[in-house]
């Protein structure tokens, strides 16, 4: 399975330059059913990046640009009278695709923010007391300013929760940024990528992300470092039992991704920052964003108990 899933994560590296961890987590992430939450200065190719995943995967993409004076409606939906047939009929929004690119989502106000709550827990949503199905896979993909940028809304807790991870690109290094001053626009390959997966494909990675043995060892190293940001100085609530379950399923997807068909400690270590760090609060607290917990929690806590 992994010669199958090398090649994606190739075709990824060709668009986003320098950044084979970045990539590797946010396929993790899919692949672990889970949503995604990048936080970074604009400019850093998100959007390039969402973009990119959905055509290598061959799914539906639609992309929100979040301001605002947006209304839930405007993600949702709206329905809309037919004076021919005397009735509503629903228009769907934007949210029912495959993979969905909520752009600088805190831009807008927790109003709004709040409609996709429902859609990335459920996989559904509801508007005039109907529920709807969205497609298989639904993957979000969520762009958020620093919060020390104007007209940024920090997102709750509850909203930060339902992201199984939050990553950074950061700057490319002096080789990638070369090669994108000599190569061009890099958005304009977007277009040559050719699907390398199908939906179905997809789905059968998604189950074999589950099927990825855990001992009882790595669950004891697991139970551990929660049990120590619910009780250790520092911390000033641990993380939640959908936090524990994040950890093991984004494991379990770098260990698949990582050719293997069990867990190890390294997989739990390469993913914790990504996984715990906006979910947990204390620490050293720089621009809004807390720094080292992730850190602390691995040196705190010792692989074999």
């Amino acid at each position: 399975m992994t010669t199958a899933l090398s090649p994606v994560l190739a075709a990824l590296g060709k668009i986003i330059l320098g950044k084979p961890e970045q990539l590797k987590l946010a396929f993790a992430c899919l692949l672990a059913r889970g949503h995604l939450l990048i936080e970074d200065l604009p400019g850093m190719g998100k959007t390039t990046l969402a973009e990119s995943l959905a055509r290598v995967l061959g799914l539906s993409y639609q992309r929100i640009q979040f301001t605002s004076d947006m209304l839930p409606a405007d993600i949702i939906g709206v329905s809309i009278f037919n004076p021919q047939t005397q009735d509503f009929h629903f228009r769907e929004g934007p949210v029912f695709t495959q993979v969905l690119l909520a752009d600088e989502i805190n831009r807008t106000t927790p109003k709004t923010q709040s409609a996709l709550l429902e859609a990335m827990e459920e996989h559904q949503v509801t508007a005039d007391g109907v529920t709807r199905k969205l497609p298989q896979p639904f993957f979000v993909i969520a762009t958020q300013n620093p919060s020390t940028q104007m007209g940024t809304f920090p997102l709750p807790e509850s909203q930060l929760d339902r992201f199984l991870m939050r990553i950074q690109l950061g700057y490319p290094d002096a080789r990638a940024e070369r090669e994108l001053l000599v190569g061009g626009d890099r958005r304009q390959f977007l277009t040559s990528i050719k699907p390398m997966a199908t939906t179905k494909q997809l789905q059968e990675w998604q189950l074999a992300v589950t099927k990825i043995h855990a001992s009882d060892a790595v669950l004891d190293y697991i139970q551990r470092l929660v049990a120590h940001t619910r009780t250790a100085q520092g911390f000033q609530h641990g993380l939640s039992p959908r936090g524990t379950l994040s950890l093991l399923r984004a494991a379990q997807a770098w260990a698949l991704l990582s050719g293997r068909d069990h867990l190890l400690p390294d997989d739990v270590q390469a993913v914790l920052p990504s996984v715990a760090e906006h979910r947990l609060r204390g620490g050293i607290e720089d621009q809004g964003r807390t720094h080292s917990l992730a850190t602390q929690l691995l040196k705190a806590v010792d692989v074999i108990g």
